[in-house]
């Protein structure tokens, strides 16, 4: 399937020849396939290729996955903590071979890379401490005191699908698949096929670990195939991609009657109020705003800023983002890498052009930068952006932000609510208690308070999702396993059927019923 002789960029890394090849081994088809040329940002150079899958591969896939899944619901949830925990440990040995898989594939600067490598044995670390317990059979108040008890137990779905995207390959092929193996279900991952070797690598590791065969497995091919196969199969699925192709998702789910969770697409407030550290909040905003070259579902695109301390803040900001330095090397030198292709730095183009047509200023950035990589595009600063430009209401996921000056908090607050999106926000200012406060009133899923969106994501005891347009479900947290178990209620009577006991009247035991509902009720509130 893939190419015999890797391609000079490929030599730059530390991967040993031919490894993306042997990679591809692990996608099962059946038959001949036609293949689908994975190429890199940095040089648009083909590094390999994937099998096309079918619907018939993506069948099999997961009727593998369905038959290991019987016996790995049956293992203790303690044995699969240990082979979570284990994973974390062999991504944080095989760390830099995973950071150039990922950098290949998208381009990235190698900080952001990192930023994945380091998010996932801190997720397997929190599933694998706290996911027994989660899973583990609880006591619930039953109908009647004494007389009746309750206990919810809690089973694995079955088999989940996990649709992964582009821009943040190994954290956001793992976030959704840690959990869901922890609540003893099989997965079957779809990475989006531009970033397919990492999600293989992952299934390497998984085998290190000791995760029996069958329990992770990769199916490649184009989105229109191989994602409703994967949804009319799986018993649940976890997708993390735009807001349009989301709708079909939930569509497919629910004609299926499965359970699904979407993250998908944000125009993420960033707010300075007149009391914010103007150095700190601009190096916020930089990292924030071009972390990944924007393509970040979390970064914000739209900053307001109160207009006493406007001009202040674009200084500081504007200073800091020329500073940056655009390059694709395989080290910790570049501050922002490359856009993932053609067609989106199109896209960036065209949002900034059309802001700039339409009356915007164009402070900073603005070109594409083809001398340093094929689609690397400069960080790009707008202000006095029209209200109706693509680049305020459409999601651009570039790095590309517009900053807009308000009279004062409460202008702030409603600018950042009109959208339709309501992903991640962040708010700027020396006072936490007062930062907390306006928080609570920004119109999404996270907001973070003095930090643009790494301590939200990396809170791995909270759950993390959109509002609106942004998604449903929530995934980190105890919700992030819960989603993929089924609750099942245990009722047990110690005095058998709730009814007039044989010789006791209707008229008797519905009077009884009535007092015994008043005093259960006066209890309640009393040890409220």
């Amino acid at each position: 399937m893939s190419r015999t002789t890797d391609p000079p960029v490929v030599g730059e890394t530390c991967l040993s020849p031919g490894q993306l090849e042997v990679l591809t081994r692990r996608i099962k088809t059946t038959g001949d396939r036609s293949s689908i040329p994975v190429r890199t940002p940095i040089t648009d150079d083909e590094i390999g290729s994937v099998p096309a899958c079918t619907a018939e591969d993506v069948a099999s896939a997961v009727d593998r996955a369905r038959t290991a899944q019987t016996a790995w619901a049956a293992t203790p949830a303690d044995e699969r903590a240990a082979i979570v925990e284990r994973l974390g440990d062999r991504v944080l040995k095989r760390r830099d071979q995973l950071l150039d898989i990922v950098q290949l594939e998208t381009g990235k600067a190698r900080h952001h890379a990192l930023e994945e490598v380091l998010d996932v044995p801190l997720t397997c670390s929190y599933y694998a401490t706290n996911g027994p317990e989660l899973c583990a059979d609880e006591p619930r108040s039953g109908a009647v005191p004494l007389a009746a008890d309750a206990t919810v137990t809690y089973e694995p779905v079955g088999v989940v699908g996990v649709i992964s995207p582009w821009n943040y390959p190994l954290t956001l092929a793992l976030t959704d698949a840690i959990p869901a193996l922890l609540a003893g279900n099989a997965v079957v991952c779809k990475p989006d096929e531009r970033t397919p070797f990492v999600a293989l690598a992952l299934a390497a590791l998984f085998e290190e670990a000791g995760l029996p065969d069958g329990l992770f497995q990769i199916v490649t091919g184009e989105g229109s195939t191989v994602g409703p196969a994967l949804i009319d199969r799986v018993d649940y699925v976890a997708f993390t991609g735009g807001t349009e192709t989301g709708r079909l998702v939930a569509e497919g789910a629910g004609r299926n009657l499965i359970g699904c969770s979407l993250e998908l697409g944000g125009k993420n407030p960033m707010v300075v109020l007149d009391d914010a550290d103007l150095e700190t909040a601009a190096r916020g905003a930089v990292k924030g705003a071009f972390t990944n070259a924007g393509q970040l579902c979390l970064a914000p695109e739209r900053i307001y800023v109160d207009e006493r301390r406007y001009d202040a803040f674009l200084d500081a900001f504007v200073g800091a983002t020329r500073n940056l330095r655009l390059g694709l090397e395989f080290d910790y030198g570049p501050d922002v890498g490359s856009l993932i292709d053609g067609d989106h730095l199109e896209r960036v183009r065209e949002h900034v052009e059309g802001a700039v047509d339409d009356g915007a200023s164009l402070l900073t950035g603005g070109r594409a930068r083809p001398d340093v990589g094929p689609f690397c595009y400069e960080p790009t600063i707008l202000s006095d952006v029209a209200p109706d430009s693509r680049v305020v209401c459409e999601e651009t996921f570039g790095p590309v932000v517009s900053v807009v000056p308000v009279a004062d908090v409460d202008e702030a607050i409603e600018r950042a609510n009109e959208t339709e999106y309501g992903l991640n926000g962040s708010v700027w200012t020396t006072d936490r208690e007062r930062g907390r406060a306006v928080a609570r009133e920004i119109d999404c899923g996270t907001v973070c308070v003095n930090d643009p969106y790494t301590v939200g994501w990396a809170a791995a005891d909270a759950p993390m999702g959109g509002f609106g347009d942004s998604g449903m479900g929530r995934r980190h947290g105890p919700e992030g396993i819960r989603r993929f178990l089924e609750s099942r209620t245990v009722a047990t009577s110690r005095i058998g059927p709730f009814d007039a006991p044989p010789g006791v009247s209707p008229g008797l035991f519905a009077r009884f019923m009535l007092g015994l509902t008043t005093v259960q009720r006066r209890l309640e509130r009393w040890f409220r």
